[in-house]
């Protein structure tokens, strides 16, 4: 094979990689546009999906084709031979697909552009590295252009903060100009907001999208810098009147055109800027390649200066890559992800919560706390009085239930973030428009109150995860970069085989994780969807359908225990594991959505709830006692303890059959309202703690008699104590359940007891 077919395969391969790279990276930064529309339910999922396509199809056909970072900037192309460059440009592809897929799985946003620059930063030290072993000639400072990577990480720290306070000082603000029941005060200024909006927006179209487009006018852009204010003084004018007429004599909500356009600039902006990231290495190393082949040099002596002047990029490429990122945008599940943790952390409403509390979470809140109660002390009292009625408490929730903010706060999100990342464009300040978008939500996220008191902890820990998770990013990049670099410069084509290998197995093991951790999500948050459709009819059945499909799973853990313990089946029992810890969660899920089950009752329903709360608990109980088991099994078994002998097998297998078959009964009896059953189940409970205690003093005799090991005796008797946990809180669930069904049918005949 030659050294020319050798290298177009190595292209080839950097545009298989720039494909999926094209759908992992698509799959995070869907989050800067997406989020403001989709929170807020500024239209139906298919509307948004279309408006965000045709935004990032202009902004990729009208990209700028130059794809100046990957190719200058963060190295000096010309210390650089043909073969060292494109040693770079795969070690950078390897590295992003498995960065981004990383961050997509566990629904975390991050910066494209700052994972791309510490990528090529990490890249072409280890090159560098390599070719100055090699030659022992030159330093590295002759390679790499350090100043760049530290004005982007200064730009980076400056707009997390700039963009937080803000989002947070332009909401507060908005707020008190238009309340949550904002329609009285649209009235009135609706349309000029729109209009500041709609001016704000366009104009960030403009510097971030068409000013430095392959297709824009120089001449023209000149003009319109120098008349800037001129011309968003027109937008606003015209776009105002625009909207006092469809507002008035249309009565079309003119807020849902303001997101839907700053929608389409958003994502107009990052098909045209961020691009790059996805494909600009691939088409940097292909204009490598169309450099060298036409120099006849041979690649290890053939340098790239070529690589630090003008390359203008097919526009073939540009509508390829436009169609991809649509696609991704579409089918993306992983970018579902990214945007649910976005609009979790700003949704006005208390739920469903990702993230726990941590320490820095409970210190920042408790310091917030002392500080707002400083400022209520030295603020007037009518001022403070106004301020409360334009935030009313009870108005705060957003007028549609599926929302998760209003349109209002949605606008803001956009204005703000379209006004800062034009500013900086302006300016050519380094930023990243993940970190301002997202930053911008939260900010007017906390202005708006919705991090109250019983959500204000994990929402902070969620915030500062994600800022930790920017931080990481950069030293990820630079890390994994840096080790692809050295693995691919000592060991060439069999490195680049491998690591493609690796990178498969670790998508595809992603996407696994992934699953598995949407399907955990889904069960929690059914757990806070309870009230949505509830009322005093059915508000029995699925106060039972919640506690019966926990139940169940008891079965399946007991049968992964005694399968597990009995064949010294690890991964049977890890899975039994699995389940508990699962059971426990969602005990702890169901008891924190108690109140709004007993919200959706009347008054003189108040028994109802008495045995819904007690049925709750026990299965708190139920659950601690399978974790309790199902642990003690795993770890006897993991560390390799001796089994049970053939006495302590008969009496566990006895035990297990026994509390398995009551366990059968009690679902049995609530899956087919069989109360007649129900005297007899428990009667049978008393015969069962007795045969317990059998069991107990049959195992405590062999000890004094020295017949077992003390590990296997520790074993069996925690799990009588626990098998006896099972049977008293399945016990209490069938009698809470029986009051239950009793008081039901009560209900129907309008013989309510007292309380």
């Amino acid at each position: 094979m030659s050294a020319e077919q050798l290298y177009l395969i190595l292209i080839i391969i950097l545009f298989i990689l720039a494909i999926t790279d094209l759908v992992v990276g698509v799959s995070n930064d869907a989050v800067n546009f997406l989020v403001a529309a989709y929170g807020s339910k500024s239209g139906p999922m298919w509307l948004i999906l279309l408006v965000a396509s045709l935004g990032v199809f202009v902004g990729a056909v009208f990209s700028n084709g130059m794809m100046e970072v990957a190719r200058k900037g963060i190295f000096n192309p010309q210390m650089f031979t043909f073969s060292q460059i494109i040693l770079i440009f795969v070690a950078v592809m390897l590295t992003d697909i498995i960065l981004l897929d990383f961050f997509n799985t566990f629904g975390f946003p991050t910066s494209t552009t700052v994972s791309l620059v510490f990528e090529l930063l990490g890249a072409a030290v280890a090159i560098s590295l390599y070719a100055i072993s090699q030659t022992h000639n030159g330093n590295l400072a002759q390679y790499i252009n350090a100043s760049r990577s530290l004005l982007i990480i200064s730009g980076i720290l400056l707009s997390i903060v700039v963009a937080f306070i803000v989002g947070a000082f332009v909401q507060f603000f908005a707020r008190l100009l238009f309340t949550f029941e904002y329609e009285k005060n649209y009235k009135y200024f609706g349309s000029l907001w729109g209009g500041f909006s709609f001016a704000v927006i366009t104009y960030f179209m403009f510097i971030k999208g068409f000013k430095n487009s392959a297709f824009s006018d120089a001449a023209w852009v000149q003009w319109a810098l120098a008349h800037k204010g001129l011309i968003l003084g027109v937008i606003f004018i015209g776009s105002t009147a625009i909207f006092e007429i469809l507002k008035s004599i249309f009565n079309i909500d003119i807020l849902k055109i303001v997101v839907l356009t700053g929608t389409f600039a958003l994502a107009m902006a990052f098909a045209g800027n961020d691009l790059v990231n996805f494909i600009g290495v691939p088409l940097a190393g292909y204009s490598s390649f169309q450099f060298w082949v036409h120099s006849h040099v041979p690649p290890d002596q053939y340098t790239m200066e070529a690589l630090a002047g003008k390359v203008h990029v097919s526009p073939l490429f540009l509508i390829g890559a436009g169609l991809i990122m649509i696609l991704t945008l579409w089918f993306s599940r992983k970018a579902r992800t990214v945007i649910e943790t976005s609009v979790n952390l700003a949704r006005q409403d208390t739920g469903y919560e990702r993230f726990g509390a941590s320490p820095i979470s409970r210190s920042i809140v408790r310091a917030t706390i002392n500080f707002a109660n400083l400022l209520n002390q030295i603020t007037p009292k009518r001022v403070r009085i106004w301020i409360e009625k334009r935030f009313e408490l009870k108005n705060r929730k957003p007028q549609n239930n599926d929302s998760a903010f209003d349109l209002i706060r949605a606008s803001v999100n956009l204005v703000v973030a379209s006004a800062l990342i034009a500013m900086a464009t302006s300016y050519k300040l380094p930023l990243s428009t993940t970190y301002v978008t997202f930053m911008v939500a939260m900010g007017t996220s906390l202005a708006d109150r919705a991090w109250g008191r019983e959500s204000a902890v994990y929402r902070v820990t969620g915030v500062i995860s994600v800022i930790g998770g920017w931080f990481l990013t950069a030293l990820i990049a630079f890390t994994i970069a840096l080790t692809i670099g050295f693995i691919i410069a000592y060991f060439k084509g069999y490195a680049i085989a491998t690591l493609i290998v690796v990178d498969i197995f670790l998508i595809y093991h992603s996407r696994i994780i992934h699953r598995r951790r949407q399907e955990k999500e889904q069960e929690q948050k059914q757990f806070f969807a309870l009230d949505k459709d509830i009322n005093e009819e059915n508000v029995f059945d699925k106060a039972k359908t919640t506690i019966l499909r926990e139940l169940i799973k008891v079965k399946d853990i007991l049968e992964l225990v005694k399968d597990g313990l009995i064949n010294t089946d690890r991964r049977k029992l890890k899975n039994a594991v699995q389940i508990a810890e699962s059971l426990k969660d969602n005990s702890k899920y169901i008891k924190k959505n108690i109140y709004r089950i007993i919200q959706a009752l009347r008054e003189d329903m108040i028994n109802a709830a008495q045995f819904y709360v007690q049925a709750v608990d026990h299965l708190r109980e139920i659950a601690n006692a399978a974790v309790y088991l199902t642990r003690r099994v795993h770890e006897h078994v993991e560390n390799n303890h001796a089994p049970f002998n053939h006495a302590q097998k008969k009496d566990f297998l006895e035990i297990w059959e026994i509390v398995y078959q009551f366990v059968q009964k009690v679902i049995n009896v609530m899956e087919n309202n069989d109360i007649q059953e129900i005297e007899k189940i428990r009667a049978w409970k008393n015969d069962i703690l007795g045969i317990f205690e059998e069991k107990k003093e049959a195992e405590i005799k062999r000890i004094q008699q020295a017949q077992v090991d003390p590990t296997t005796s520790n074993l069996l008797l925690n799990s009588l104590v626990e098998f006896k946990n099972l049977i008293l809180f399945f016990n209490r669930i069938l009698k809470a359940y029986k009051r239950f069904y009793t008081y039901k049918a009560l209900l129907k005949t309008n013989v309510v007891p007292m309380t």
